[in-house]
């Protein structure tokens, strides 16, 4: 029973591993189009376009099986999915995501019976295992979702005091702050250029900047630019001039940035202390003191002779 159920779980696993690999990445021109629309290229299983073998059964399998799943988790759990998601760029939809978790965990699981199954581990492995497989088919998605969260964050908190400080000069110089964000938006490459361009386009289809704005922070997640959108929209309701807001907030980013790198400075001794004692201190060791034991390892055996 358990060589069948783990055969059945090895098979989902070959199938989200022919899936990923047989993926196909939108195409760079049409990926570079819809960031200058202001949209983004996501990835889903199912695409009507496409007519491969992925797309007529595959796409159509793990789709319906992240629906199912979507619909069996509880609420709260799957709007904090589509939180992360959102922040993270939207790689892929929800049910993607949860179609490939369903699949990671059966991988993990599925290995962790083989190795039950094949009768090589001795009981208390044989319960540690196959738990630690299962506990780590569940934490790698998650685990992924923040790792791409966390790099989008940071390289938006990158290019936000250059961008905010090209807001500044183009506001100066008598451009609204439409205008100065549509320009920061060409210059700028990377995940904040595409949320300005998003932020533009529905600013254009009628929605109120404020609004827009407060969902690029929802979007973003970053909390120095949400301070920034909070002090724009705050100058905007109460009448003073953005362009001092402006000078303000790009100086306080520059602030911040020094004090970031004054503070991986400070830790950088630190961070090395590890692959200097566990790696380097023994190399020079064995260089060092590597001659001096082989000469006294040869005089003890001439005095021994």
């Amino acid at each position: 029973m358990l060589i069948l159920l783990g055969a059945g779980l090895l098979f989902f696993a070959i199938f989200a591993l022919v899936l990923g690999l047989t993926a196909e990445k939108p195409h760079p021109m049409a990926a570079r189009i819809a960031s200058l629309r202001g949209e983004r290229m996501d990835f889903d299983f199912y695409n009507p376009v496409d007519s491969t073998f992925k797309a007529r059964l595959m796409g159509p399998l793990a789709s319906s099986l992240g629906a199912a799943i979507q619909r069996a988790l509880p609420a709260h759990w799957v709007t904090g999915i589509n939180r992360k998601l959102l922040m993270g760029g939207q790689p892929v939809t929800t049910t993607g995501f949860l179609a490939g978790a369903t699949f990671c965990i059966a991988a993990m699981s599925g290995f962790g019976f083989l190795m039950v199954a094949s009768g090589s581990l001795m009981p208390p492995l044989s319960f540690i295992i196959p738990g630690f497989a299962v506990l780590l088919g569940f934490v790698m998605p998650k685990v992924w979702l923040d790792n791409r969260v966390a790099h989008r964050q940071k390289t938006i908190l990158k290019s936000l005091p250059d961008a905010f400080d090209l807001i500044t000069t183009c506001v100066e110089a008598g451009l609204g702050l439409e205008a100065a964000m549509a320009k920061v938006a060409e210059k700028v490459e990377g995940p904040f250029g595409e949320e300005l361009n998003i932020m533009l386009r529905e600013v254009s289809m009628g929605k109120l900047r404020r609004d827009a704005l407060r969902e690029v922070s929802e979007r973003t997640g970053v909390p120095d630019l949400t301070a920034f959108i909070n002090a724009v929209i705050q100058a905007e309701s109460m009448g003073t001039s953005i362009a001092a807001v402006l000078r303000v907030q790009a100086e306080q980013m520059r602030m911040k940035r020094r004090q970031r790198a004054e503070q991986q400075a400070q830790a950088a001794p630190i961070k090395m202390m590890f692959p200097l004692v566990l790696f380097i201190f023994p190399t020079l060791f064995i260089v060092i003191l590597g001659p001096a034991v082989i000469n006294i390892y040869e005089q003890f055996m001439t005095r021994g002779e």
